[in-house]
């Protein structure tokens, strides 16, 4: 039985790959502070366009921009979705892939959709696992690693150093360790801080995470339970939001709402938070764009009621306009369906001064958008703490000829010595990029 259903879905999914509609804009179109917002296009099958895993073959590597370089930090790693330096020049990679969804794939929508996901390299079942690299004679490469910590942990993401307390986000909560430095094992029991949203869908199941310039606080991002709320609003509470936890008390609080995939919660140099956010699907390949943005204590940044700002979604319904009303537009566009997960600014990175101030954005390629885009990494200038202009690629070359994914960046770091380095779960490589 399960053969024929296998059956049936690739045939589903070989005629739904020549369905859906294509780009009317330039790529371009959707980066920058005001991007082109066209109407929406939502076909009734929508575009369908995922990348094939196939790892990095016979010496392939990603392309630097001119003027830097390239080269494997650590090789066969399983899924690392997250990197985090700690202040010794240690390296923590998060081996992780998506929880147990058993409400995700009901139907055949959902069995369809696993399918895909499993065919992008996702889906496969997480190594749950922080994994410790160290380069122990500064020539850039890892030459040691260590299981760091193994037990504890649920499709682990983001990861932060508050004294001497690591604090890791599971996809169902918070978690607290003892660190001491030079360690390459996590010696001490690991507590719960706080649980968070979760269950038998958990749609967006990345919790990433970061503490605040002062270390009081912490800051964790929850994705929704959905594309746009088509499974009902009841599942998305304490979804699509920002969550800031008193470190002292353990209580939390929803700092920020309307955000419907925040990842790469960093501080800026200025003490304002940041996050790269992943917008809504099925609307067109020009719609809509994802974006990075500072995040205001208290605003409402529109999902699922509108995008972008206040343009009304009218696939929800009924409607809230007091929110949308309130919906706050982001700072900066960085293109439609690149699934941008990771971001870190510029900080003490040695790559020249092109990139000397403003932020690394880790673009992992999203499956709504023909033709496709993100795929690399980016830089976003910074000018009088606000982005402006064009990105910068920084790392490019995840695709092959045939359009099959040799890797996809997500979680991006600055190594100690001032290199970029990015996870890569596709390819199962954390890079580094350097100057020339």
């Amino acid at each position: 039985m399960r053969v024929l259903k296998i059956a049936i879905a690739i045939t589903a999914l070989s005629v739904l790959a020549g369905c859906g509609e294509t780009a009317k804009l330039p790529a371009s179109a959707g980066y920058g502070p005001n991007p082109t917002l066209p109407e929406p296009d939502a076909t009734l099958i929508p575009t369908i366009n995922i990348s094939k895993v196939v790892g990095w073959k016979d010496g392939a590597m990603p392309k630097a921009a001119p003027g830097l370089a390239v080269n494997a930090f650590a090789k066969g790693l399983e899924s690392p979705r997250r990197v985090y330096v700690l202040p010794n020049g240690d390296v923590l990679a998060a081996e992780s892939d998506a929880p147990p969804q058993p409400d995700e794939g009901k139907g055949f929508r959902g069995f369809v959709q696993t399918l895909l996901f499993s065919s992008a390299g996702s889906h496969k079942g997480s190594p749950n696992k922080l994994i410790l690299l160290r380069d122990t004679n500064g020539d850039g490469v890892a030459d040691t690693r260590s299981d760091f910590l193994t037990t504890g942990l649920n499709s682990p993401f983001g990861m932060v150093l508050v004294g001497s307390d690591l604090y890791v986000a599971n996809t169902d909560g918070v978690i607290r360790c003892p660190y001491t430095e030079g360690e390459t094992k996590i010696s001490g029991d690991c507590t719960k801080v706080t649980d968070l949203p979760a269950g038998p869908r958990n749609h967006h199941w990345t919790k990433d995470l970061t503490a605040s310039p002062d270390g009081t606080r912490l800051y964790v991002s929850v994705g929704s339970n959905s594309n746009v709320g088509e499974n009902g609003m009841e599942i998305e509470k304490g979804r699509a939001a920002i969550w800031e936890i008193d470190i002292a008390t353990g209580q939390k609080r929803e700092y920020a709402t309307g955000l419907r995939n925040a990842n790469g919660l960093q501080f800026s140099p200025d003490g304002q938070l940041w996050a790269a956010v992943n917008e809504r699907d099925e609307i067109g390949s020009d719609l809509v764009p994802d974006y990075i943005t500072h995040v205001q204590d208290g605003a409402f940044y529109g999902w699922p009621y509108s995008y972008y700002g206040q343009h009304v979604d009218v696939r929800i319904q009924p409607q809230r306009p007091e929110l949308v009303k309130a919906a706050v537009k982001p700072d900066y566009a960085v293109g439609t369906h690149t699934a941008s997960l990771g971001l870190v600014f510029a900080g003490n990175n040695t790559l020249g001064p092109d990139y000397a101030s403003g932020v690394f954005v880790g673009q992992h390629g999203s499956w709504n958008r023909e033709p496709k885009l993100g795929y690399g990494v980016v830089f976003v200038k910074f000018e009088g703490g606000k982005p402006v202009g064009m990105p910068l690629d920084v790392l490019t070359g995840f695709l092959n000829a045939d359009g099959d994914a040799q890797g996809r960046p997500v979680g991006v770091a600055i190594a100690k010595d001032g290199a970029l380095l990015v996870a890569d779960d596709g390819g199962n490589m954390v890079w580094r990029v350097s100057k020339k």
